[in-house]
């Protein structure tokens, strides 16, 4: 038996959609019609495609990019259930990043800009056992985490008493991909099997102290940099953040990190 083809303004009453919509979804290869007339053009639906007509106008609103759509309609089940998966996985990320940015702009509007001291001080040369991992910007805090989890159990199998705090080592520039690393300082002569090894020269730095959560270094960083640049100092690589209370020992609002960028003088910037 025939089945009987709608025409756009029917399918698109009985999806509830519209027949812009319907037209985007055709030109963009999401849903092509069942037939379309060679005289008129107009688009014919069969019945059965009002369910993938549902499902995209579904995944849009959740702001599921075209791309993505496509290929959750073409995959079978359990294919199509690891790629909804993975766009929630980013959207839970997303909603993290969100999170932390509305905490950080109500911490604004009650306090204003916080105030942080920054003084210059001679650091120590030191020297750290570390593991390196290559992320985005966004990505930080989940390669730092990753990154302890394997330095810790590295430390632990070649029998090395490490003291707090540990350290982290940033890039200057956040580009897309950056280099990190995490790491604890070793005493003098002692060895670091199957750890990598990096000495951190003493000299000037500039530092500051951030109480509060790590979403919230940002503004640390803001005031430190902007100092450093008003004192007529030019920064050097690598940042350096050493956690003195770390999540394992206190809640959020009281971590506490020490925020350090190596300096120099800039000669071509009078003081």
């Amino acid at each position: 038996m025939q089945v009987e083809l709608l025409t756009i303004g029917r399918f698109a009453r009985l999806c509830r959609l519209s027949v812009k919509q319907l037209r985007h979804y055709d030109e963009t290869g999401l849903l092509a019609p069942a037939r379309v007339d060679a005289g008129s053009g107009y688009r014919y639906y069969a019945p059965e495609q009002a369910r993938d007509a549902l499902t995209i106008a579904l995944l849009r609103e959740m702001d599921l990019p075209l791309a993505v759509i496509a290929q959750a309609l073409a995959a079978e089940p359990e294919h199509r259930a690891r790629i909804l998966r993975a766009e929630r996985d980013r959207l839970a990320e997303r909603i993290s990043r969100d999170r932390a940015r509305m905490e950080m702009l109500e911490r604004l509007a009650e306090g204003g800009l916080p105030g942080y001291e920054v003084t210059l001080s001679r650091e120590p040369e030191r020297r750290l056992a570390v593991v390196r991992a290559v992320c985005t910007p966004a990505e930080i805090g989940a390669k730092v985490e990753e990154c302890v989890g394997r330095l810790l159990p590295a430390l632990g199998k070649a029998g090395i008493a490490w003291e707090p705090p540990l350290w982290g080592l940033y890039p200057l520039d956040l580009d897309e991909r950056i280099r990190i690393a995490v790491g604890t300082q070793m005493p003098p002569g002692q060895g670091t099997p199957g750890l990598e090894l990096e000495t951190l020269p003493g000299g000037l730095v500039a530092e500051t102290v951030h109480i509060g959560p790590y979403g919230q270094l940002r503004v640390a960083y803001n005031a430190l940099f902007a100092a450093v640049h008003e004192r007529g100092l030019r920064p050097q690589a690598p940042v350096r953040e050493a956690y003195l209370v770390g999540p394992a020992e206190a809640p959020e609002e009281e971590l506490m990190t020490r925020l350090i960028i190596p300096v120099q003088e800039d000669k071509a910037c009078p003081r």
